[in-house]
């Protein structure tokens, strides 16, 4: 990554970690530690918000440039050079994270114990930009961190399917995009800069099923885009391929890069979220289980109970 390009991820309060990683405080880091408030992954899964880093093992490489993403894209790269050891990351990650997190400390700021806590991180969620998958050591940074008793998740788009499906160790959850109901739509919204994207994205959504690791999609819902009832049916048949333990209905927001390309009416209410969810879920058998108004999100899940493992 050039000079120009660190700088412009910096002034976006980036920590770079090595050559192509980085870090940077969530939303729901600074609501924890300030405000008492809890991120939806809190709510639905039990991990701890200020014990979280997020995070991404390639935060400049992505093989998509979708018109949602809050990121800077003018430089997206599909592939990694002068590959970083996951300890290296593993690291750095963790002391970029102290570094973010020291202006909170102080006892009229927030709470002692809880930033304390956040200093000792036990979840990671690999998630923050780009397309985590083009890391080739992914499983090896995966593998050190349960071997330090951090929890992972991993956000992949599901463009590539090969490496999913050779993945180990696996996250302790797996999440993948489901952003468009069909090929159509992939296209517009996803710009892929791969060929045969939409029919990656199918094949690891075939691989769910003998994935053994709690699994997830998540929708990016955007009004006027990919949240009409139209195409429940198409989305339905998307996952029942994938048989996932969960599906997460979200919103689009209005932030970042994404205010050059989309617009304000493109965020869907909250009340739109969950009736969309309620539809879909009525449609595939899943029980809705929850939403949070904060996070513009709603939990579906499958009615064969999942034993929780945080």
């Amino acid at each position: 990554m050039d000079e120009k390009h660190k700088n412009i991820f910096i002034k976006q309060h980036y920590a770079i970690v090595g050559n192509h990683s980085g870090v940077k405080l969530c939303h729901w880091m600074r609501q924890s530690l300030l405000f008492n408030r809890e991120c939806y992954k809190q709510t639905f899964y039990g991990i701890k918000s200020h014990r979280c880093i997020q995070m991404s093992p390639a935060i400049n490489n992505c093989t998509h440039k979708c018109l949602f993403c809050w990121r800077y894209q003018d430089f997206t790269e599909k592939n990694l050079t002068k590959i970083d050891d996951p300890n290296l990351i593993l690291n750095h990650s963790i002391d970029a994270q102290k570094k973010l997190i020291t202006g909170f400390k102080g006892d009229e700021r927030c709470n002692i114990k809880k930033w304390n806590e956040a200093n000792n991180p036990n979840m990671l969620a690999c998630s923050l930009s780009g397309e985590p998958t083009l890391y080739p050591k992914l499983g090896e940074l995966f593998e050190e961190c349960h071997k330090r008793n951090i929890t992972t998740f991993l956000v992949t788009n599901g463009t590539n399917p090969k490496f999913i499906e050779n993945l180990d160790p696996l996250p302790k959850q797996l999440y993948i995009s489901l952003v468009a109901p069909n090929k159509s739509i992939y296209k517009k919204i996803c710009s892929p800069l791969i060929r045969k994207g939409w029919e990656k994205i199918n094949e690891t959504l075939g691989l769910l099923p003998s994935i053994t690791t709690r699994t997830v999609i998540r929708q990016t819902l955007i009004d006027k885009w990919n949240i009409e009832d139209k195409y429940i049916d198409e989305y339905s048949k998307l996952i029942e391929k994938a048989n996932p333990m969960f599906i997460e209905t979200k919103g689009y927001v209005f932030v970042g890069y994404s205010r050059n390309r989309m617009h304000l009416r493109n965020m869907p209410t909250h009340e739109n979220i969950c009736e969309f969810g309620k539809k879909l879920s009525k449609k595939i058998d899943y029980n809705f289980e929850m939403d949070k108004p904060d996070s513009r999100v709603a939990l579906l899940s499958r009615k064969v109970k999942t034993s929780k493992i945080f």
